[in-house]
């Protein structure tokens, strides 16, 4: 199902519709600020694993992350942080960054990773910040599975098209980008960039 949602003024009435899609299990595909990707409740343990089969990865091997809508959620997911990192993270969030850090009890335990990790995105999308204080808690995410054209990845439409019979919604915010977010590993106190991406690692 391809659901139009106005990037700009997100309608309140199509949110609550994906929210209790998500909050019923379900797998949407949805806008970022950076590329288009895979999200379901993070509560929901079959949803993730109908999206680790939609990527064909192992639940067990993969990295996943927490989008957020503000940094008001890293004190119930992830353990104490660094007040230099704290600074960090709030001159670069809301952005196109992924940020590891410590995950806390309150992660489910299918996706820490091996190191119980947790990447936290605070994407600068209203679509994506709306879903998640509708939903009331973090969507997980993940990009979708690119070995196609680009055109598969960046239009909604198309997306719909290739991936329509996998998920149960796929939002429509517009064209996304081609790039994904820059992942920082701040677990050890000192920022380290593990993938460049959309946003300046120098930055």
């Amino acid at each position: 199902m391809l659901i139009r949602i106005h990037p700009d003024d997100p309608q309140p009435r199509l949110i609550k519709q994906v929210a209790d899609c998500l909050r019923n299990g379900g797998v949407i595909i949805y806008p970022t600020d950076t590329i288009y990707g895979l999200g379901c409740d993070i509560f929901h343990a079959e949803a993730v694993t109908r999206i680790c089969r939609i990527k064909g990865i192992d639940p067990k091997k993969s990295h996943f992350s927490f989008v957020c809508s503000g940094l008001e959620h890293l004190g119930e997911y992830t353990k104490s942080i660094d007040k230099s990192i704290f600074r960090l993270l709030k001159a670069s969030l809301p952005g196109p960054y992924t940020f590891i850090l410590e995950a806390s009890r309150q992660v489910p335990k299918m996706l820490k990773a091996k190191r119980d990790t947790v990447g936290i995105r605070v994407p600068d999308n209203n679509i994506c910040r709306m879903l998640v204080e509708e939903l009331g808690h973090p969507i997980m995410s993940t990009s979708l599975p690119m070995d196609g054209e680009v055109e598969y990845y960046t239009d909604p439409e198309l997306m719909e098209e290739q991936f329509g019979k996998l998920v149960d919604m796929v939002i429509d915010g517009g064209h996304g980008g081609i790039l994904p977010s820059t992942v920082i590993d701040c677990t050890d106190g000192t920022p380290e960039l593990v993938r460049a991406g959309a946003g300046a690692f120098e930055a």
